[in-house]
């Protein structure tokens, strides 16, 4: 009888404990999953505004080189609604990229890559300014690069 005891009881304790590591290993499993998940998140939130940045970048290079070589009306108003899509695109992953990662740096330099690639609108009286102001919106883009790399390389 008391060997049978033992055994319920055995199997009971052997049960439970069995129960509380698959526990904790589920729960540990959750977390690297949701951490993971995050990553991809923050990876994405900065990915999608430097796409984004760099499409507009192109838009508005494309609509101040029409405008210095004397395009038609027709032809500058399509590239100004163009550049107007491409400038909507870049809104909502600057939104994002605040929430998801919480880095000044990567702020900044997000919104100084924005500012100097909205500066290519009217900075240019001639190809060379317009170049300088690509040039410079390109720099901009690659401090924010730079920014995220730093930020990723101490955070993942």
């Amino acid at each position: 009888m008391i060997a049978t005891v033992l055994a319920v009881a055995g199997t009971l304790l052997g049960s439970v404990v069995t129960g509380t590591f698959q526990h904790l290993a589920a729960g540990r499993a959750e977390r690297v999953a949701a951490a993971e998940q995050l990553r991809r998140d923050r990876l994405d939130a900065v990915t999608t505004p430097a796409s984004a940045g760099s499409e507009h970048r192109r838009a508005l290079w494309m609509r101040g080189e029409a405008r210095l070589r004397g395009a038609s009306d027709v032809e500058l108003e399509e590239l100004r609604a163009r550049s107007h899509v491409t400038r909507s695109a870049i809104t909502r992953p600057l939104v994002a990229l605040r929430l998801l990662v919480a880095d000044p740096a990567v702020h900044t330099t997000a919104q100084a890559m924005v500012v100097a690639t909205y500066d290519m609108v009217d900075a240019a009286t001639s190809i060379e300014e317009l170049t300088a102001a690509q040039d410079t919106a390109r720099a901009a883009h690659d401090r924010f690069i730079d920014a995220a790399a730093a930020y990723f390389s101490t955070h993942t």
